[in-house]
Parts: C-alpha cells; structure tokens; sequence
C-alpha cells in the first residue's frame, strides 16, 4: 500500500477559497454526503466522484455516489463500481449533495427533491450554467472538474492517496484529451506531475480507460469513419452513428467516445460533429475543434441547446438519423 503524501507545491491563494473553506467544513460536519455524476459519465464526472469518495470514506462519514446512467464496465479494473441510480436512494436524508461536472445533465432533473435545509454543492466547469446551489465553483477557465477539487485538496492540505490521484489523473487525461487539447495548462501538467509523484498509474489509466479497444469498438469507430464527410464550405467534418449499427457491432454509448477528437485530426477541416443515436429518442452531438482552427464550436452547440467549451462542446436533441440520397436529416 503507497504512502499518502502531502500535496507538493506553494500554498494556493484561490479565488473560491471562501467556497473551499465552506465546502470542506461542511464535508466534515456532515454525516451523510450524496455524490452526483452527470449522465452518460465520462472519465471526469468519475474522476471527481471516486476521488471525493475516497477523502470523505477516510473521514468515516456516509457517501453514496448517484448516477442515472450505469457505471462504465470499462473502468471497473480500475475502481469497483460505486453507483447507484437516483430513485433507489433515499435522497432525503444526505446533509450535503455535491454534483460534478456538467451538472445540467441529469442533476437538474432531482435538484428539487432536495430540502432548504440540505446543502448543495456544485462543481463545474463548462460555462453557460443556470443552476445555482450553496456552493458554487463554476470555472471555465479549468480544464476540468478534476482540477478543481486537486485546488479544492490542495487549499485544505488535504493529503493526496495513490487512489485519490488516480482518479484525478484519470479525469484530468480525459477533458485535456490527454494532454493533447488546448485546456492543456502548464498548471495541469504540474498537477499531472504531482499525481503520477504520488502513485497515479499513467500507463494503467491510459490503457484502461483510453487505449484499451475490443472489436466491437473498432468496427463502430470503422463505421463512423467511412461514413465521414466534409462540407468545404464552413470546413466541418461529420458523421453518424445510429442505434442499428451499434447494436450490429456489439457497442455501447461508450464506445463512441474519441470519435470526434479524431474526425478533428483530418486537414483541412475546421471542426468535428459526430451524431449519434442513444435510444429514447434522444441524439447527442458532440463537438470538436483546435485552438489554430479558429472555430467556436460552443456557438453551434447553443443553437440546438446545448453548450461547452469554444473547442469542445456537444448537445442532445429529440429525433431520428435517417439517410436520404442528399444526406442525413433528423427527423
């Protein structure tokens, strides 16, 4: 078992040290914390989840992780599975709620389950967020919601454990596209550094989480690109996945991921678009672009609903992928 170490660096000055400070008092003078990851989880949502479970189990208090969407199977070698669906939780009896990252997928829809007297909590850092809680840390300037609790440890000298900063690691190596998006700071490379000091598996991370694909993703992502095209007049290149091809591949929702960030790679395009059919009805749209670009991808984003970052962003819309001889429409 690795030793837990106190986070390295300067005592950070922090603009939300208030929100910090009150955060972490009310982690401790709390006796039952509910966890929410938004849904369809990606690494980040995760990340910040496990990660404040982890600080919070090592208090002795009660944490419950809540989720509409099931935990990845992918991840589970990398951390058991801790989730719970919202309706099979008693959400009335958690003194505090802390939802993580894109708190407007899916956090919205139990917010008002809630009580005046429990205290919510909510970390972000895409911009455009409507819903306020108690506590507010909503940061754009992040390059995700792990970056902000390693800031939240940090300012309460919180010590970093060797699960604790593989699950920062692991959120951090998502939303940078490790380590390859423009949110790539100079901070984060030195928290990267800190984490990876402390006992993250890089390698491990990467290969579960990232690198790791089995042929059904591969025939997926195959579909994806051979259906790719390009619109030389605003430079976007797209493409479709329907509810009929991942079920023809074997694949999942999650098998989707990466697709835009490597559509994005094609010269000469100016952005991504994958659009994919995720049952119920619903389409996600997800968004891609590169500083040198000069696209904003959030703008096209907001018009369907939706929001982001200006390189990385995506929407959900109500409809069907249907081909017709001029193309896709949704219908």
């Amino acid at each position: 078992m690795c030793k837990s170490v106190i986070i390295s660096g300067s005592e950070i000055m922090s603009k939300y040290s208030k929100e910090f400070h009150t955060l972490n008092y009310v982690i401790n003078e709390s006796d039952n914390i509910l966890l929410f990851a938004h849904s369809r989880p990606d690494s980040d949502t995760i990340g910040s989840v496990l990660a404040l479970r982890e600080y919070i189990k090592s208090l002795g208090k009660n944490v419950d992780i809540a989720c509409s969407d099931p935990y990845p199977t992918y991840l589970e070698s990398l951390s058991p599975n801790y989730f719970n669906f919202p309706q099979n939780l008693d959400l009335k009896k958690y003194n505090l709620v802390i939802a993580t990252d894109s708190v407007e997928r899916g956090f919205q829809k139990v917010k008002n389950n809630f009580g005046e007297k429990q205290i919510i909590a909510l970390l972000d850092h895409h911009p455009d967020i409507t819903i306020k809680g108690d506590i507010n840390v909503i940061d754009p300037n992040y390059s995700s919601v792990c970056e902000i609790i390693y800031d939240f440890f940090e300012f309460n000298k919180i010590k970093l454990t060797r699960n604790i900063s593989t699950f920062l690691l692991l959120g951090i190596l998502g939303d940078t596209g490790m380590f390859q998006h423009s949110n790539t700071t100079a901070r984060v490379m030195e928290i990267a550094s800190i984490l990876i000091k402390n006992g993250a598996p890089l390698s491990k991370i990467i290969s579960i989480a990232f690198s790791n694909r089995n042929i059904s993703t591969l025939k997926l992502w195959g579909r994806a690109f051979e259906k790719a095209k390009i619109n030389p007049e605003n430079g976007m290149i797209v493409s479709v996945l329907t509810q009929k091809e991942m079920e023809d591949c074997g694949a999942t929702a999650d098998d989707i991921a990466q697709v835009s960030g490597i559509l994005n790679t094609v010269p000469g395009t100016k952005f991504a678009l994958i659009l994919s059919e995720r049952g119920d009805g619903i389409i996600k749209g997800s968004l891609r672009s590169e500083e040198y670009k000069g696209a904003d991808v959030s703008k096209i984003a907001a018009q369907f609903g939706g929001g982001g970052h200006r390189l990385a962003s995506g929407f959900e819309i109500k409809g069907k992928i249907v081909e017709t001889t001029e193309g896709w429409q949704v219908i």
